[in-house]
C-alpha cells in the first residue's frame, strides 16, 4: 500500500476535502474490511460460541422484550390493534433499540479509538481516519444481524413482511453519515480530554429515554414534543418503523434534508479530526 509524504510526517497538514476522504476510503477499502472483521470477531474472542453470540444476543433481547412488555406491563403501542398488539409492541420497541444501539455503540467507542491504537499514531504509517469507519462497520454488522432477527420475528407474529422493508438501508444511511462525523470529532477530543469517554456514556443513556424507543411520539405531552423531535434519533426511529412495521414509504423530503445536514456535520467532524491529528503524537 502506498502512502503520501504527508502521511509519514504526523505534524504535516492533512486534507479536509470530502473528495480526498472518499478516495482514501476506496484506496484503503481492503484494510477497512479486514479491521472491521477483526473488530467483530475480537469481541467474542475466547468465548465457546464465538460469532454465534452476535445472533443470540438480539434473539435473547427480543424474547425478553416480548415477555416483559406483553405479559408484565401488558403494553400496547398507540394505533396498534388486533390480538397480536402486545407482541407487536416488542417488535416496534426493538426497531427503536436497533437504531439507538447503532448510534450509541459507535459514539461510546469513539473517544477511545485513538487512545487504544497509539501504535498506529506514533510508529506506523497508518490512515487513522479510518478507525471510526471500522467501528461503524462493526456496529453495522451487529445491526444487520438484529434486523434479520426482527424481520424473522415480524414474520412469525404476522405471517407476512412489508415490501417497504427494502428502504431500510436508505433510512439508516443519513444516521450512519451523522454518526461518523460525530465519531471523528469525539475520537479527536478523546485524545485531549479524557473525560469525554465518561460524558458521552451519560449522554447516550439520556438519549435512550429522550428518543421514542419505549413510547410513541404521540404519547409525549405537546409542550415537550419539540425537544423529542429535535433529537437526531427520533426521525430515523420513526422512519424505520414506517418502512419495517407499518408498511409505509419513508418521508423522502425529510430524509433528503436530514442527509444534507448529516453530510455537513460529517464534514465538520472530519475537518476537525484532520486539523487536530497533528497534535495526537505529542499528547500520546
Amino acid at each position: 500500500m502506498t502512502h503520501s509524504a504527508t502521511a509519514i510526517n504526523p505534524h504535516a497538514a492533512h486534507s479536509i476535502s470530502l473528495v480526498v476522504l472518499c478516495k482514501n476510503f476506496w484506496r484503503n477499502r481492503q484494510l477497512i474490511v479486514q479491521m472491521t472483521k477483526r473488530e467483530v470477531v475480537g469481541r467474542y474472542k475466547g468465548s465457546v460460541m464465538g460469532l454465534a453470540w452476535s445472533f443470540f444476543n438480539p434473539v435473547f433481547m427480543l424474547v425478553v422484550y416480548t415477555f416483559v412488555f406483553s405479559e408484565i406491563f401488558k403494553s400496547r403501542w398507540g394505533g396498534v390493534g388486533g390480538d397480536d398488539s402486545k407482541t407487536q409492541f416488542a417488535v416496534v420497541l426493538f426497531v427503536g433499540m436497533i437504531v439507538l444501539n447503532l448510534f450509541s455503540e459507535v459514539l461510546n467507542r469513539a473517544p477511545g479509538l485513538i487512545l487504544s491504537n497509539i501504535n498506529y499514531v506514533k510508529k506506523v504509517v497508518f490512515p487513522i481516519e479510518i478507525l471510526p469507519v471500522t467501528a461503524m462497520g462493526a456496529a453495522l454488522f451487529h445491526s444487520l444481524v438484529s434486523l434479520g432477527v426482527l424481520l424473522a420475528a415480524f414474520m412469525l407474529f404476522n405471517g407476512y413482511l412489508n415490501w417497504t422493508a427494502v428502504f431500510i438501508p436508505l433510512v439508516l444511511l443519513p444516521l450512519v453519515i451523522l454518526t461518523l462525523g460525530l465519531a471523528w470529532m469525539l475520537a479527536s477530543l478523546g485524545v485531549f480530554l479524557r473525560d469525554v469517554g465518561q460524558t458521552i456514556g451519560i449522554i447516550t443513556t439520556v438519549l435512550m429515554f429522550l428518543s421514542p424507543v419505549f413510547y410513541p411520539v404521540t404519547a409525549v405531552p405537546e409542550r415537550f414534543r419539540p425537544f423529542i423531535m429535535a433529537n437526531p434519533l427520533t426521525f430515523i426511529i420513526e422512519q424505520a418503523r414506517e418502512v419495517l412495521i407499518w408498511g409505509s414509504q419513508p418521508d423522502w423530503a425529510g430524509l433528503g434534508i436530514y442527509t444534507l445536514a448529516a453530510t455537513v456535520i460529517a464534514w465538520v467532524g472530519y475537518a476537525w479530526f484532520q486539523k487536530t491529528r497533528k497534535g495526537f503524537a505529542d499528547v500520546l
